[in-house]
């Protein structure tokens, strides 16, 4: 646990210095990037800053790419959904070519991505950020069709204002049920920062309704933190249900919005299930994620384990004790464009140090986070010991509410220099 002035530091440093990275100049070179979210679209914009030479492609066929972080507060209407949307001119701009079009096969013996549109690209370095699938198969009852009537929005967008919708529409007294996964999942925090800020819309619009949390873990990230919150702001409003307590969904019945567990039936008003999830699927395809569903890779220049000369970035990828964040993927990014430069140029990738930070909304003006900072050991990306820490459990002078605009400046800063 830090202290409040060495948790301040921390952050400062987080927000200036996401990666420690070195790059020199190397010859021309072909680097396609499959998927244009903030791992994909920085190292694709990370390539050209450290290399002009470079002949980079980035693959993505949403022309808007739609931010999952800061989208619970699209549900708390804190935001629109508009606010969560960004074009790629600034890609462009840096020198990147822009494939408006989806990747549906890689070669890895002939080094080359075959798209949707007919076209081939040839690589001298492929960089995967494929993002997450969701294992449809894995709750009996919840599938795609499902989700239209138990939304997700665990994929920003569409989701995302249904289930907005969904709450709006639900009478004053109703009973709004989450699922959240086992690990591993995209935005570990998330769920439980999107249950504080949906209780923070029902205080105010719709009092006597309730949140059930049922979840398939015993334990989650900033889980005090979190919890002080809802005893503080949200009193007998938030039930959380373990899964030693009958908190891992086993079943739904989409018709009735009925949630099953071993221990019995939640009959929702409004329920979001997030299911479990792993590598998108042209991960799978590439040969680049193993049986558990995600990518494995080595932590200096996140190279596939599986496929030499691809790497992989993001939520897709295993890496150790980093998580799955924006920030995060963000990190990795830069990191791995000063390695492919330097791989390119037939030099050894120096080991990197990376930072993540993890802001988190328990309401509109009050804010927590969790640091870390990582470097390679025996394969994996490792916390280094006394480097990271959480909001302290007390705070003082405000600091909930600092936090808070640390969040949105975080944000703002973040989507500038990777899509602006």
């Amino acid at each position: 646990m830090s202290t409040r002035r060495h948790f301040l530091k921390l952050g400062a440093a987080a927000a200036m210095a996401p990666a420690v990275v070195s790059a020199q100049g190397a010859g021309a070179g072909r680097v396609v990037v499959i998927g244009g979210g903030f791992a994909g679209a920085t190292a694709a914009r990370t390539l050209k800053t450290l290399e002009p030479k470079l002949t980079v492609t980035l693959v993505e066929p949403n022309p808007v790419y739609t931010s999952c972080p800061f989208s619970n507060s699209v549900l708390a209407n804190l935001r629109e959904i508009e606010q969560q949307q960004f074009r790629y001119d600034g890609v462009k701009r840096a020198g990147v070519t822009v494939a408006e079009t989806s990747a549906t096969a890689v070669d890895v013996d002939a080094k080359a991505v075959t798209l949707a549109d007919g076209n081939r690209l040839s690589y001298d370095r492929l960089v995967m950020s494929p993002g997450i699938d969701f294992n449809w198969t894995a709750i009996p009852g919840y599938d795609e069709a499902a989700a239209q009537k138990m939304p997700h929005a665990w994929k920003a967008g569409a989701q995302t204002v249904l289930l907005r919708q969904q709450l709006q529409s639900m009478q004053d007294g109703g009973l709004v049920v989450m699922s959240v996964p086992a690990n591993p999942f995209r935005c570990p925090p998330g769920p439980y920062e999107r249950a504080s800020l949906i209780a923070y819309w029902l205080k105010i619009w719709k009092p006597k309704s309730k949140l059930l949390l049922l979840d398939a873990k015993d334990a989650f990230s900033k889980q005090r933190l979190f919890q002080n919150g809802w005893a503080e702001l949200y009193p007998g409003m938030i039930e959380w249900v373990p899964l030693s307590q009958g908190g891992k969904v086993t079943s739904v019945d989409p018709a009735t919005l009925t949630l099953v567990t071993e221990f019995g039936s939640h009959k929702a008003a409004v329920a979001n299930v997030i299911p479990p999830q792993r590598a998108g699927a042209i991960a799978a395809q590439a040969g680049v994620a193993d049986r558990t569903g995600w990518c494995p890779i080595e932590p200096v220049a996140f190279e596939s384990t599986l496929r030499p000369g691809i790497h992989v970035l993001g939520d897709a990828a295993i890496m150790g004790g980093m998580p799955k964040s924006a920030f995060a993927a963000n990190a990795q990014a830069k990191v791995c464009a000063a390695a492919i430069v330097e791989l390119l140029a037939g030099r050894k990738a120096p080991d990197p140090i990376l930072i993540n930070t993890c802001y988190s909304l328990v309401a509109a003006d009050y804010g927590i986070s969790i640091a870390g900072v990582y470097r390679p050991t025996n394969g994996q990306l490792a916390d280094i010991p006394g480097a990271g820490g959480v909001s302290p459990l007390e705070a003082v002078g405000g600091l909930r509410g600092q936090e808070a605009l640390y969040a949105s400046s975080w944000f703002r800063t973040i989507t500038a220099e990777v899509y602006g």
